[in-house]
């Protein structure tokens, strides 16, 4: 049983910087949740509450939430509507698809003045013959039903068959009772020869779970029950697959950064992107991370012959040809794009001599031409000055 705990609702509550007393808007929905609790005590403040696609079968402990404009309860096991006298403010109630065959139990919405808008699409109390005549004449304060705008004509046309109509309803909601206890037997009967059935194959999970799927099941909140616990199974079985499989493809192929001599190994877990620029006297590296990724979850670390930076966990290693100074080293992240740039100053920047600079001409030139004969011996310094890695002249 999926219970609603305050870590649940400050998990959801990350809009409001996880404080919950004053959290005036709170999706619960696709929870599986099997009970409303707690709200009405942690958050007074809600305005606006979904608890959709979960698997609720009544409504309950809401009497405290006084602000509250919108419930959103729709594909859930709720079979009767009760206990929303106290909401005071409460204008637009979903109730889509639920199982809702008590049609006189609309009339506990009376008290609910602010009420304009309410939704019973696809319960079996719509099927009844003067569904809508009947809504429209028991909650005078309806402007929309369903979706459809309540006219001042229809109303009138429904409140002269009211009388008529009410009584007819009371014997329809008697025989759906009655079925309703007949589906109960029936469903509890079916669920134990479903799991009689598969007790043979508990050894294999997977043909457990088509055995179930494949089976004809009647619609009633049993089953939708069973249809949750089936497909919370399923999700489990695929999580712990995939935890298994990320575990021996680590075992499998560690993650090496180095090689036995303790050169760097250049890798791209992240798969980003990059631009690389060798400059004169600095390395650029430009990395192109997510533009809405926190900053908080990108590490850099230069050091002298590499640079490695983590994103979540992840990591972006490359080996440098140049000797780089890591304590001058600077990165800057832009707001626009959100790329990463690391600027590297090099320990020996190359030298280069700066363009357009002409070297004065000498004697014995004419122009851009060379004039005359050239004396070997002086394009050399002495050989007590000369750069013993320079040969001598042949």
């Amino acid at each position: 049983m999926v219970r609603i705990t305050e870590q649940l609702v400050r998990k959801r509550a990350e809009h409001n910087e996880l404080l919950i007393s004053t959290l005036e808007e709170l999706s619960l929905h696709q929870e599986d949740i099997e009970r409303i609790e707690h709200l009405g005590n942690w958050c007074r403040e809600l305005k606006i509450l979904l608890l959709q696609s979960n698997l609720i079968p009544r409504l309950e402990n809401l009497h405290r939430l006084k602000r509250l404009e919108y419930l959103n309860v729709a594909i859930n096991n709720i079979e009767r509507i009760e206990n929303l006298e106290s909401l005071e403010s409460l204008r637009k109630l979903d109730l889509t698809l639920n199982f809702i065959g008590e049609l006189t139990s609309v009339d506990s919405l009376r008290d609910n003045h602010n009420l304009r808008e309410l939704f019973l699409t696809g319960n079996p109390c719509t099927d009844y013959p003067g569904y809508r005549e009947y809504v429209v004449t028991v909650l005078p304060q309806l402007e929309h039903l369903d979706g459809k705008e309540v006219t001042r004509g229809e109303r009138l046309r429904a409140a002269k068959v009211f009388r008529g109509l009410r009584s007819r309803i009371v014997q329809l909601e008697a025989q759906h009772r009655i079925e309703r206890d007949e589906q109960r037997v029936r469903v509890a009967r079916q669920l134990d020869a479903q799991e009689s059935s598969v007790v043979d194959c508990d050894d294999d999970e997977q043909r457990k779970v088509t055995e179930f799927w494949e089976q004809k099941s009647e619609h009633c909140p049993e089953t939708r029950i069973q249809m949750a616990k089936f497909s919370r199974r399923a999700a489990e079985k695929e999580r712990q697959n995939e935890e298994l499989k990320q575990t021996e493809q680590q075992k499998r192929r560690p993650r090496k950064l180095f090689a036995d001599c303790g050169r760097p190994y250049s890798l791209n877990e992240p798969r980003l992107e990059f631009d690389f620029r060798d400059e004169a006297d600095r390395l650029e590296l430009e990395l192109h991370l997510y533009r809405f990724l926190d900053t908080s979850l990108v590490n850099v670390d230069a050091q002298p012959r590499y640079v490695r930076v983590t994103v979540k966990g992840k990591i972006f290693q490359m080996a440098l040809q140049h000797e780089i100074q890591p304590d001058r080293a600077s990165c800057q992240r832009s707001m626009t794009t959100g790329h990463l740039l690391i600027v590297m100053p090099k320990l020996n920047p190359e030298q280069v001599m700066p363009v357009g600079r002409k070297l004065a001409p000498k004697t014995g030139t004419t122009g851009d031409k060379l004039a005359g004969a050239v004396d070997i011996r002086t394009i050399c310094g002495s050989a007590d000055s000369r750069d013993e890695s320079i040969p001598d002249l042949i």
